[in-house]
């Protein structure tokens, strides 16, 4: 029987000398390791409270911005067409941040419909009507406006000249266009 175990013990090999040394290293490196998970799991609950609440701050604004957009964007268009109604709805309204706007417009004397379906003027006149709802939320010291007016007859040239004329006190416009009629509301032509 001693003979058995001494050739096991000579399979085994020799003694590992070292092995508490290594075993107290690992554990070392072990506790700095779950020191350092447990500093990232911090890091980690810290950063989704931050975005939670920006999330949460950017909705509440972003629902506010668009209400005073809507109600500017409803003004400017019946200001715009001389009357009708438009209206802008959020698709999705508990994903304000990721969802898409359906705008539904009618001018004067047309049934509701969306703006694809509109003639070029008209989707001319309310996206004008659109750009100039949020330049009256959030003004901007200059607007530049390239051949805006391209497809707009002069009836509707006529129209977003006088919306650019009530803008000229807060915003300087840059216009690029062909259009007489849009020409005469300049200060200066280049």
């Amino acid at each position: 029987r001693v003979n058995r175990l001494r050739k096991q013990l000579k399979l085994m090999g020799s003694v590992n000398t070292d092995s508490l040394r290594d075993l107290e290293m690992l554990e070392n490196r072990f506790t700095q390791l779950s020191a350092q998970l447990q500093d990232l799991v911090e890091a980690r609950d810290t950063l989704e409270d931050i975005i939670r609440k920006i999330n949460a701050e950017s909705r509440r604004l972003f629902a506010e911005t668009f209400g005073t957009i809507r109600s500017n964007f409803q003004e400017l268009f019946r200001q715009v067409f001389g009357g009708g109604g438009v209206d802008s709805v959020l698709e999705d309204p508990n994903e304000v941040l990721d969802c898409g706007i359906d705008i539904a417009a009618r001018p004067p004397g047309k049934e509701l419909r969306s703006i694809s379906l509109l003639s070029g003027g008209e989707k001319t006149m309310t996206a004008i009507a659109l750009i100039m709802a949020i330049f009256k939320s959030k003004p901007s010291p200059f607007c530049i406006l390239d051949e805006v007016d391209a497809a707009l007859d002069e009836a509707n040239v006529e129209r977003f000249t006088a919306v650019v004329k009530a803008f000229q006190q807060s915003t300087q416009f840059i216009m690029i266009t062909h259009h007489k009629r849009s020409m005469t509301v300049a200060d200066v032509l280049y």
